[in-house]
């Protein structure tokens, strides 16, 4: 049996805002917003693109960490943005 991960995303809408929520199926999940299914948030401000994403093992992790990225303020989750994205590149090209 497949073990399912669950995600907490942050998503950069056509407005600059962010969109922050939970899914276990990311890749779908962002599909849904860029068509209008997503959210009623998103519905007006697409296309959005995924900016941020953390696993975790359980919904509720998933759940209460999306419940604490909302509560932070814009610059915090600018910064997350900034961390995710500097990682991954790191990542992409080999370097630390």
């Amino acid at each position: 049996m497949k073990e399912t991960q669950n995600y907490t995303y942050l998503l950069t809408c056509r407005d600059g805002s962010f969109y922050c929520g939970w899914t276990n199926h990311l890749q779908e999940r962002v599909k849904a917003h860029n068509e209008g299914r997503g959210a009623k948030y998103t519905k007006s401000r697409r296309p959005v693109s995924l900016a941020y994403y953390e696993v975790f093992a359980t919904k509720e992790e998933a759940m209460k960490r999306e419940w604490a990225t909302k509560k932070l303020s814009r610059r915090e989750k600018e910064r997350l943005v900034e961390g995710f994205l500097a990682e991954n590149l790191m990542l992409q090209t080999g370097t630390s």
